[in-house]
């Protein structure tokens, strides 16, 4: 499953652009921000904006060391509890995650995931080395019946089990990471999550479709 556009609303739009373009070294052109196979679209926000957005992007599992160095040069990282900077998971996940804040509170994060093909890029790393947008939060007051339905309408299964307050939907290329509204984000759990207005569209599930939680504001549509 890959995440192939994401329309995401922003407080400011130009401020946006300049954090993806400057600090992440991604390509702009006016509002769209390409990440890999990934498109960011920055809208400006009808009322409020979305505070608490997380996304993830990946990185080659053998690169993410000197994604990890580069990303410190630029920003300040969040802080992992009993690790530091970095998060290492085995089990479903067998990935290495670094975590730092983005437009409007967002919680943004830089994923190597062993299972994906090594990367075959050498050289200094850049924004370009940036896979993709690979993680999107989606809040849900169900977040099992959220994943029953993910599955229902697009024959897409969860990385691991579902729980009453966090399931990832997807796989290791494109991840839904369905939360309870009540549960901030790792790993300083100090922001809510939070989706209204963000559009979501997937490529390679089995069936196309179209799936909306009206309460906290998020579409995703699949082709």
């Amino acid at each position: 499953m890959r995440i192939r556009k994401l329309t995401l609303p922003t407080s400011d739009v130009s401020k946006s652009v300049a954090f993806f373009r400057d600090l992440l070294e991604l390509p702009a052109i006016e509002s769209s921000i390409r990440v890999g196979w990934s498109e960011i679209f920055l809208v400006p926000a009808i009322g409020e904006p979305p505070r608490g957005v997380h996304l993830a992007f990946n990185v080659g599992y053998e690169r993410f060391d000197a994604a990890m160095s580069w990303l410190k040069q630029r920003t300040p990282l969040q802080r992992v509890p009993d690790n530091g900077e970095c998060a290492v998971l085995e089990g479903d996940w067998q990935s290495k995650s670094v975590y730092f804040g983005g437009p409007d509170n967002a919680v943004l994060e830089l994923i190597g995931r062993r299972r994906l093909a090594g990367s075959s890029q050498t050289g200094p790393f850049g924004g370009s080395d940036l896979d993709c947008v690979s993680e999107v939060g989606v809040p849900a007051d169900d977040v099992v019946g959220t994943a029953a339905e993910f599955a229902r309408t697009f024959a897409v299964t969860t990385l691991g089990q579902a729980s009453s307050s966090f399931a990832a939907i997807g796989d290791d290329e494109g991840l839904l990471i369905a939360v309870a509204p009540d549960r901030p984000w790792f790993p300083e759990r100090r922001q809510l999550p939070s989706a209204k207005g963000l559009e979501i569209l997937l490529e390679g599930v089995k069936v196309p479709g179209m799936l909306a939680n009206p309460l906290h504001g998020w579409k995703v549509h699949a082709v």
